[in-house]
C-alpha cells in the first residue's frame, strides 16, 4: 500500500516505519492519557469555577491525551526518518473523493442498524449515558464523537497501522486486521457484547477499504465522522422522544 502523496523513502519500500515504531507508538498511549488526566485536575484544582460534570473532565482529556500521542508520532518520523507527517498518513485531500465519505459514513450506519437488528443486539447501558447529563455535556461529547474521535482513529488505524499491515500480509489482510484493534478499543463502551463488537469491527473494516479505494485516510475520517454523526443523532432522537409502549 503506498498512498498517493506518500514521500519517497530514499528507495526503501513504504511504509518505512517499523514494527518497533509501532510499539512505542502503542506504548505511549498510557501515559499520554495521565499527562492528559494530570492537565485536566491541575486546571480544576487552579479554576474553581471548572465544570463539575463528568464529560468536562473526561473529554478535555482525551483531546489532550491525544494531542501528546499524535505530537510524539510526528516527531517519531521527522526525526528518526525525516519524512514529511502528513503525507506519510495519507492525508490526502480531494474535494470529490471526501464528499462521496461525508455520504457513505450515514449509509454504513444505515446498514450496520439494520444488521443488528438482524442479529437481535441487545440494548446496553453505555457508560456514554453517564456523560450526557447536561447541555454542555451533549455538545463536548457530541463535538468530540464527529472531530478528534474520528480523526484521531483514523490516523492510528488505517494512517499507521494498517499501511504497515499491508507491506507484511497484503491489503486485504490489512484491512481486516487493522479493524480487530479499533473494535477492541471500543469493548468496554459496549461490555464486550460479542454482538456489538462484530458491528464495529465491519464498520471498521469499511473505513479501512474506503482508505485502500482512495489512498486517503482523510476520506476515510470524514466517513468515519458521519457515521459517528448519524449514530449520536439517533442516540439523541432516541432519548428524547417518549418510548410507545
Amino acid at each position: 500500500m503506498n498512498p498517493e502523496g506518500a514521500p519517497p523513502a530514499g528507495g526503501s519500500r513504504f511504509p518505512y516505519w517499523s514494527y518497533q515504531d509501532l510499539a512505542l507508538f502503542a506504548a505511549l498511549a498510557i501515559p499520554c492519557l495521565i499527562a492528559g488526566a494530570l492537565i485536566v485536575q491541575v486546571a480544576v484544582w487552579l479554576a474553581p469555577a471548572y465544570p463539575s460534570s463528568k464529560a468536562a473532565r473526561l473529554i478535555p482529556a482525551q483531546f489532550i491525551a491525544y494531542g501528546l500521542w499524535f505530537l510524539s508520532l510526528y516527531y517519531l518520523l521527522k526525526t528518526k526518518y525525516g519524512h514529511p507527517f502528513w503525507a506519510s498518513m495519507a492525508w490526502v485531500v480531494r474535494g470529490p473523493d471526501v464528499a462521496w465519505g461525508l455520504f457513505a459514513g450515514p449509509a454504513v450506519a444505515l446498514s450496520v442498524a439494520v444488521l443488528g437488528v438482524l442479529l437481535h443486539t441487545p440494548d446496553i447501558d453505555m457508560p456514554m449515558k453517564e456523560l450526557l447529563q447536561s447541555r454542555s455535556s451533549v455538545l463536548l461529547m457530541g463535538f468530540f464523537a464527529v472531530t478528534l474521535g474520528p480523526f484521531c482513529e483514523e490516523l492510528a488505524f488505517r494512517g499507521f497501522l494498517m499501511p504497515l499491515l499491508a507491506r507484511t500480509f497484503g491489503n486485504l489482510a490489512a484491512i481486516v486486521l487493522s479493524a480487530l484493534p479499533f473494535a477492541l478499543l471500543h469493548g468496554p463502551q459496549y461490555a464486550w457484547s460479542w454482538r456489538h463488537m462484530l458491528l464495529i469491527l465491519l464498520a471498521g473494516m469499511s473505513f479501512g477499504w474506503v482508505r485502500y479505494r482512495t489512498g486517503s485516510t482523510a476520506v476515510a475520517t470524514a466517513m468515519h465522522s458521519t457515521y459517528n454523526l448519524t449514530f449520536f443523532a439517533a442516540f439523541m432522537l432516541q432519548e428524547r422522544v417518549p418510548q410507545i409502549s
